[in-house]
């Protein structure tokens, strides 16, 4: 992938295509991207966060903070990549299903729902979601077998 692609951020429910124009880049390989971020509409908890999309894994983990810059959890996205290398344009599409990571090492997988919807609605193709569940169940291995911290390293060394 070449330097400082331009990311968007894709979603089904509800559908929006997103330019992350502020987010700035931290590091960009053919195997990674790290980026720092501040929310795009503020909430009332979330402020501002990292995030590394894992490019050939198919999921993208992020480092939440509150406005006080204490941790609220590690959120995880599934996701399918689009790169165009001719326009440096990387797409970043949610497949919906999330994994939520709390301090205390709590897991919570959510938005399966969601993925049931884009089923019954047809609103994403058959592989699209037998693409997400493949790599929901490969980011949840890596969880459950204590891995989780390989992939928390990737942020962890900008989050000084």
């Amino acid at each position: 992938m070449k330097e400082n692609p331009i990311i968007y951020r894709k979603r089904m429910i509800p559908e929006e295509c997103i330019l992350l124009k502020d987010d700035i880049l931290l590091e960009v390989t053919d195997d990674i991207v790290v980026t720092k971020w501040n929310t795009l509409k503020p909430k009332r908890e979330l402020h501002h966060g990292f995030s590394c999309y894992f490019l050939k894994q198919g999921f993208k983990v992020s480092k939440f903070y509150r406005a006080d810059n204490s941790l609220m959890y590690w959120y995880c996205d599934i996701v399918d990549y689009d790169y165009n290398e001719e326009t440096n344009t990387l797409i970043a599409t949610d497949l919906l299903a999330d994994v939520i990571i709390y301090p205390d090492g709590f897991v919570k997988v959510v938005d399966l729902d969601e993925l049931a919807l884009a089923v019954e609605k047809k609103i994403c193709e058959p592989e699209k979601i037998t693409l997400a569940l493949k790599n929901l169940d490969n980011l949840l291995n890596l969880i459950y077998d204590d891995k989780f911290d390989v992939l928390m390293a990737y942020i962890e060394k900008w989050d000084r």
